[in-house]
């Protein structure tokens, strides 16, 4: 662990010819021949500091983390066509998933790559990212297991230097120690708290109505009637 709490080994994908048993992982072969819009990872790193050339226009860059099934990712892309969004996702599977929904779509303003949240330093130069969106992180709400909690001090520091001053950062998750571990972790960065609900569905959403999408973990969850909750953040100037 680094002294803001990330592992230390870094990230790197497994090249397709020395994956020992490619067939136990059929969706490792489809993410890798599906082409537009996804970005294998050796090639994301090469786009750090270019990612508005990726996209093929200058319009500013957005940030998902954790992009699951492509829910959010496709439908933002969607209502904002003068923005460039770029999903990060872990899971071969979800990545076809969301590549999928993209493409059906239509949508040249939309990529994604397979990444560890944690590095996304070897991504991004600072300033490059005009927004950041968060859906439903994994809180590991066990006590062994608090050093995978991505909201800490290391992310606070590395997204308050990709971000450009204005931008903002939405939080929805389920676990109200995903809130708290974010607000506690920013206190020293430059951001501000604009807005902060508890229960969306009973309280309203933290950001503009029209732009509230429900991701199929927010659905889950509600169809038990449990609360989903949303923090809004906007980094200030430094």
């Amino acid at each position: 662990m680094t002294h803001l709490g990330r592992h230390q080994r870094p990230f790197r994908e497994t090249a397709d010819d020395q994956v020992p048993f490619p067939e136990l992982n059929p969706w490792l072969h489809r993410w890798v021949e599906f082409g537009r819009p996804a970005v294998r990872s050796q090639e994301a790193m090469e786009l750090k500091g270019r990612w508005r050339e990726a996209f093929e226009r200058p319009a500013p860059v957005h940030l998902e983390i954790g992009s699951g099934n492509g829910f959010f990712l496709s439908e933002f892309a969607r209502r904002h066509p003068e923005l460039n969004l770029l999903g990060v996702e872990i899971r071969y599977k979800r990545l076809v998933t969301a590549a999928l929904k993209v493409r059906k779509l239509g949508l040249g303003n939309a990529l994604l790559t397979r990444y560890d949240a944690w590095w996304l330093d070897d991504l991004f130069e600072p300033g490059e990212l005009s927004g950041l969106y968060l859906n439903h992180p994994d809180p590991w709400p066990k006590d062994r297991h608090v050093e995978k909690r991505l909201l800490g001090p290391w992310f606070t520091e590395w997204a308050a230097g990709a971000l450009v001053e204005g931008a903002p950062l939405w939080l929805k998750t389920d676990a109200l120690s995903n809130v708290d571990g974010l607000l506690a972790a920013i206190e020293g960065q430059p951001f501000e708290v604009l807005a902060r609900v508890e229960d969306i569905g009973a309280n309203g959403c933290p950001w503009p109505v029209e732009d509230e999408i429900q991701t199929n973990f927010q659905a889950k969850f509600e169809r038990k009637g449990l609360p989903v909750h949303g923090v809004v953040l906007r980094r200030s100037a430094s």
